[in-house]
C-alpha cells in the first residue's frame, strides 16, 4: 500500500471524490503543512496554524496510480485559484500536493507542467508541491462526512 496526500478545497467533497475509486483501501481528512501540534478544526478555520485541509489516501498501486489519483486532484478543485475554492477562502483552503517521496514529487511536478502547457487555464496553475509533514487527523464527525449525511447532500 501507498500514501498520497492532497489539498483541494473543503476536505469533504475531496474526500469522497477519492473514497469511491476503486483501488483506494482508505480514505482520512486532516491537517498538514502548519506549525500547530493537534490542531482542531477551529484552529486551522482561524487560518492561524498555517494548516491545509487534507485529504490523506491509502491506496493500491496494483490497482490504481498515483497518477491516476493526480488526475482526480485536478479534476476536484480549481487549480488556479489561490487559497480559496467556491465560497470557502482562506490559507487552509489552498491547492496543494504533499508527496511522499521522490517519485510522487517527480509525477506532481510532471502532471502539473502538462496542465499549464495544456491551455485548460488562462491563469497560471498556483498548486504547492511541497514534502508531506505530519498528518493530524481531523475531529471524528469529519470522515466520510458527505457519506452520513442525507441523500443528494453534496459538497463543493
Amino acid at each position: 500500500m501507498e500514501r498520497a496526500t492532497f489539498a483541494a478545497g473543503c476536505f469533504w467533497g475531496v474526500e469522497e471524490a477519492f473514497r469511491t475509486l476503486p483501488g483506494v483501501v482508505e480514505t482520512a481528512v486532516g491537517y498538514m503543512g502548519g506549525t500547530t501540534e493537534q490542531p482542531t478544526y477551529q484552529q486551522v478555520c482561524s487560518g492561524a496554524t498555517g494548516h491545509a485541509e487534507v485529504v490523506e489516501v491509502i491506496f493500491d498501486p496494483a490497482q490504481i496510480s498515483y497518477g491516476q489519483l493526480l488526475e482526480r486532484f485536478w479534476g476536484k478543485h480549481n487549480p488556479t485559484s489561490l487559497n480559496r475554492q467556491g465560497w470557502d477562502i482562506g490559507t487552509q483552503y489552498r491547492s496543494a500536493i504533499f508527496y511522499h517521496s521522490a517519485e510522487q514529487r517527480r509525477q506532481a511536478e510532471e502532471a502539473k507542467r502538462a496542465l499549464e502547457a495544456s491551455g485548460v487555464y488562462t491563469e497560471p496553475v498556483v498548486t504547492e508541491i511541497v514534502p508531506a509533514g505530519t498528518f493530524w487527523r481531523a475531529e471524528e464527525y469529519h470522515q466520510q462526512y458527505i457519506r452520513k449525511q442525507s441523500p443528494g447532500f453534496t459538497c463543493r
